[in-house]
């Protein structure tokens, strides 16, 4: 029986996936710049060669599709050379949205706890309530999102609130199925033997149903945190925002500039996947407190 490896198990994967996107990428940067340098250079009256072609498909400045390496200098560009404090610089605009995802993120937090503690506890609330938690998904956000910016600007609600209220909208519902889900789980056995002892309902609830929904709590974070910046950026798109990652691709999409557009969305999936992170170790560290195995 061969001995795990790290490299082999987890890390070539990893890579394999990449250099094979990095290779697909390649291709169709090729394939969807090489129009606009054939017709570039028929107007010129040039005549190029194919390895001339895929060169110059690759340094274009308004490219159908950038090359990885243009998205990497966009990047470093607007997260090194420019102060944080500059509204060029992606940082700044990652900290706008950031500001509207965890205030999103923390109220749909509370308030999908809470509505599944309702729904779990309250039969009338389980029959009623919890079919329109499920409709409410069924609108799109994209539409949503402008009545709520236009409502909340009425009655001068403005700056970060109505974007964290979009993110509100997204990440309470997989908090509520998930947190329903974890408070039913608890053993009908273990139900009993609280009844045995005793047990209040809010010590059923404190000393079995809570600890028992933290693993369900923490993966429905993981989605909901993610879901979160989702939001934040499209309640940007609506309002012409002139700062967020939800504006520079605004911006970038006015004046055709690919580049930034893509450079923010990296930005906007690292930024992601460091909020994921960050859940994911707390998660870890909260079972281990508890004794359980994550």
């Amino acid at each position: 029986m061969t001995s795990p490896s790290l490299f082999r198990d987890r890390i070539l994967p990893v890579l394999t996936v990449i250099f094979a996107i990095l290779v697909i990428w390649h291709v169709f940067v090729v394939y969807l710049n090489a129009p606009f340098v054939r017709d570039q250079a028929a107007r010129d009256n040039e005549t190029l060669s194919f390895g001339q072609v895929v060169e110059r498909t690759f340094v274009q400045e308004r490219p159908v599709l950038p090359a990885p390496h243009q998205i990497a200098v966009e990047l470093w560009d607007t997260t090194v050379n420019k102060a944080i404090t500059s509204k060029r610089s992606l940082v700044y605009h990652a900290w706008i949205t950031l500001s509207a995802t965890l205030l999103g993120f923390a109220i749909g937090t509370v308030l999908g706890i809470l509505l599944a503690v309702g729904i779990v506890h309250n039969r009338a609330m389980d029959r009623s309530l919890m079919p329109w938690v499920i409709a409410s998904q069924t609108i799109p956000i994209l539409a949503v999102a402008p009545m709520i910016i236009v409502v909340l600007n009425a009655i001068g609600v403005s700056g970060v609130l109505p974007k964290a209220l979009i993110s509100t909208y997204l990440s309470f519902f997989p908090i509520v199925v998930g947190m329903v889900k974890g408070l039913r789980s608890p053993d009908t056995l273990l139900l009993d033997l609280m009844h045995t002892y005793n047990a209040s309902q809010n010590q059923t609830f404190w000393k079995l149903r809570w600890p028992a929904s933290m693993p369900y709590l923490f993966t429905s974070l993981k989605v909901a945190i993610a879901i979160s910046l989702v939001g934040a950026i499209v309640g940007e798109l609506p309002t012409g925002a002139v700062a967020g990652l939800g504006a520079r691709l605004l911006s970038g999409s006015y004046y055709g500039q690919t580049i930034q557009i893509w450079a923010a969305l990296f930005m906007a999936a690292g930024l992601a996947a460091v909020l994921v992170g960050i859940v994911g170790f707390a998660h870890g560290r909260v079972l281990k407190r508890m004794g359980v195995k994550p």
